[in-house]
């Protein structure tokens, strides 16, 4: 089937690898969506989604045949890059530019730690190799590349056990011409081995920004291709023919071939999924401007959504204490020069081990229990006390309803490993032990909350918040009242929610040219040419997959910057607009975001950077109407949960998201299948017309009294 044809009649699924669970969305023709957890499987992470869609076969009498587009975000490539479990590779550098990543930008997280290292890099400096070749930068051929010593390199380099080779070469965004024909050497002369091309990854200017994002593709590049490859055969072998799409990190959704040969578009696939669900569950209810919070079970994600525009940034750090698109915080990890939903995460989640320092002092993550063995109480074998077992023993949740199905609960498990390991040292009660856990948890997620928001000039007094993830929830109401934000809200499948967002999502390709011009000299008529021609490109990506040029919009960007500074503002063009007054409309743009930004405007003259245009299959997908596991109810009517400023348990009533057809005050605990909704002490809880929780915070008493 081809990937253009009109599926909006097709059945689609979505399955999204988190660090604990696999989670699988299911929107059948004419049925009620269906949602699905597995365990994840770290050790072969294709086997927990095949796993998934076996029981949706198998259970719910799923046709194969009828799906008619599967959409999949994952972990796998950034799993190699934290794990440090990718490929021996080599890179082929311009002669004098061995050391380009061990010198980088010369940026750091910290500046008053001494004992803080630089991670290493992903391909050491013996295995960096010089090519004696130039180009100017015009593009022009200053000196030629030798085949034969290209060769000879990459004959010494597979025999120290090279299986994937990056390539980048001095100004190549100007001119390509080097990189292809090394890479077709590599191609033809040496099957087995990866090559990844800088400039087919990044059309600009930098050359630390552009060495370094090849080299992470060159390094997950064999994982992500071995994981693709086994992951479309077990899909197949169930029966299932259709299209997969992977999300790319951008919040677009790319094909299975494309995502083979690009695997670094992954990185942060999970995470940008979960940004464009909200985008589209916030547009359906007409709420313009929301924090996304993303609590899963190892990390912790915030990102602004802003009139319906999630917010994107260029470039991007991964295996950093804090991962983030941040203009200032550098330095902590490996940079990757893309664009990306603008995402800042931390390294706490549900299954972030609570333990002591040396000092004596109660730290949090980012260490994880991941999903085997996960957090005490999932009764498979985990023995340090987690994030979800202090909310087990505080009363917000319910060890069976985690566990339904999947797991074998051990609450008691979880009482005992937060009294051995954290209340008796420090002489504490369990109790006050798990709510110590609790609120360190939330201070740490609030570094994240705040470096999108209040750290870039956003009052979130006029945002809403958006919790979901499997322990999102749990924690959402509380960290938007300290934030004195008036609102949460829970969306539908808030423990799969990165899943139902891989549903909304669009397929999309881009393209960026380097165009370095003052904004005041440029000759419009080079600027449209330029313009055509990378729209161009990206439109005919998604004609090469099958989609008709009337199903695509094109939508054009600039990189813009005052003359003198360092790093770029992303502005857009209006749809429609006359060549001649493009200076103008980005000019305009420019100032409104950096005044946005930085909170003033600038007397200097304004650089083009970088042109950047967007092709994307406009027409969208809304997941039916429907939760999943409507049937489900707690166990109990009511819950005993510990309230710290009175040092008691209070039995809070536990409800069902149906319930709440009239409106509810809190304390009060929501029961799904999939996670538990913390009502403060105060807060008014209803349904909307969309079937999502809103939390009216206004009426909380500034969150004295909350669970």
């Amino acid at each position: 089937m081809s990937a253009g044809r009109d599926k909006r009649a097709q059945g689609r699924i979505a399955v999204d690898i988190g660090g604990t669970f696999t989670d699988i969305i299911c929107c059948p023709e004419g049925r009620a969506p269906i949602a699905r957890k597995v365990l994840s499987t770290p050790e072969n992470y294709a086997r927990s989604v095949i796993d998934a869609l076996k029981v949706l076969i198998a259970s719910e009498g799923l046709a194969p045949e009828s799906v008619g587009l599967f959409v999949h975000a994952t972990t796998v490539a950034t799993n190699a890059v934290l794990e440090r479990k990718g490929a021996t590779a080599a890179l082929l550098t311009t002669k004098g530019f061995r050391d380009v990543l061990e010198i980088g930008r010369l940026r750091l997280p910290v500046l008053y730690d001494l004992t803080w290292r630089k991670p290493p890099a992903l391909i050491p400096r013996h295995r960096v190799y010089e090519v004696a070749e130039r180009m100017d930068a015009s593009g022009k051929i200053d000196t030629a590349v030798s085949l034969d010593t290209v060769r000879a390199v990459l004959k010494e380099a597979i025999t120290a056990g090279v299986n994937s080779v990056a390539v980048s070469f001095l100004h190549s965004y100007a001119n390509p011409e080097h990189e292809e024909s090394v890479a077709r050497l590599i191609k033809a002369e040496f099957p087995g081995v990866h090559v990844s091309q800088s400039a087919d990854l990044v059309r600009e200017i930098r050359e630390f920004e552009r060495t370094s994002t090849a080299v992470v593709d060159a390094y997950v590049k064999p994982v992500v291709h071995r994981y693709l490859s086994s992951l479309e055969t077990g899909v197949k072998a169930q029966g299932v023919e259709a299209p997969i799409l992977l999300m790319q990190s951008s919040g677009g959704l790319m094909d299975l071939r494309t995502a083979a040969e690009q695997p670094v578009h992954l990185l942060e696939s999970g995470p940008a999924a979960g940004v464009v669900g909200v985008n589209h569950a916030a547009g359906l209810a007409g709420i313009p401007n929301v924090l996304s919070f993303d609590m899963g079970g190892t990390t912790a994600k915030a990102a602004l959504v802003e009139e319906g525009e999630y917010h994107r940034s260029g470039e991007f750090e991964v295996g950093g204490e804090i991962s983030a698109a941040s203009r200032v915080l550098r330095g902590g990890g490996y940079l990757i020069r893309l664009p990306v939903i603008d995402v800042a995460e931390v390294g706490t989640g549900g299954g972030s081990i609570a333990w002591l320092d040396g000092g004596g002092a109660l730290q949090v993550g980012p260490k994880s229990a991941g999903a085997s063995p996960g957090p005490v109480c999932y009764g498979l074998g985990g023995t340090e006390p987690t994030v979800t077992d202090a909310n087990v023993v505080l009363g917000y949740l319910d060890p069976d309803a985690i566990g339904r199905g999947i797991l074998k609960p051990d609450p008691d498990g979880a009482w005992r490993a937060i009294e051995q390991r954290i209340a008796k040292p420090t002489g504490m009660t369990v109790e006050k032990a798990a709510h110590a856990i609790h609120t360190i948890a939330n201070a740490t997620m609030m570094r994240a909350l705040r470096a999108v928001s209040t750290e870039r000039g956003r009052d979130l007094r006029l945002f809403t918040l958006y919790a979901f993830g499997g322990s999102g929830p749990v924690h959402g109401a509380n960290l938007a009242q300290a934030l004195r934000m008036p609102e949460a809200v829970i969306p539908r499948f808030p423990g799969l929610f990165s899943a139902y967002g891989l549903l909304t999502a669009k397929v999309e390709a881009r393209r960026v040219q380097t165009f370095l011009r003052r904004l005041a000299e440029v000759d419009t008529t080079e600027l449209e040419r330029q313009y055509e021609r990378i729209a161009g490109d990206s439109v005919a990506s998604l004609l090469e997959q099958g989609y008709s040029r009337e199903q695509v919009r094109v939508r054009r960007f600039a990189d813009l910057r005052y003359v003198g500074q360092q790093y770029e503002l992303l502005v857009c063009l209006p749809d429609v607009y006359s060549p001649s007054s493009a200076p103008a409309l980005l000019e305009e743009a420019f100032g409104a975001e950096h005044r946005r930004t930085y909170g003033y405007l600038n007397a200097q003259p304004v650089q083009i950077v970088n042109l950047r245009a967007v092709a994307a299959v406009s027409e969208g997908f809304v997941p039916p109407a429907g939760q999943a596991r409507a049937d489900y109810r707690p166990d109990k009517p009511s819950r005993p949960v510990y309230f710290a400023d009175a040092g008691e348990r209070r039995a809070v009533d536990v409800i069902t998201r149906g319930d709440l057809s009239s409106p509810r005050t809190g304390p009060l605990l929501i029961e799904e299948f999939d996670t538990t909704t913390v009502v403060p002490a105060g807060a008014r809880a209803a349904l909307d017309g969309q079937g999502q929780i809103r939390i009216d915070l206004r009426a909380a008493g500034g969150g004295k009294d909350t669970p």
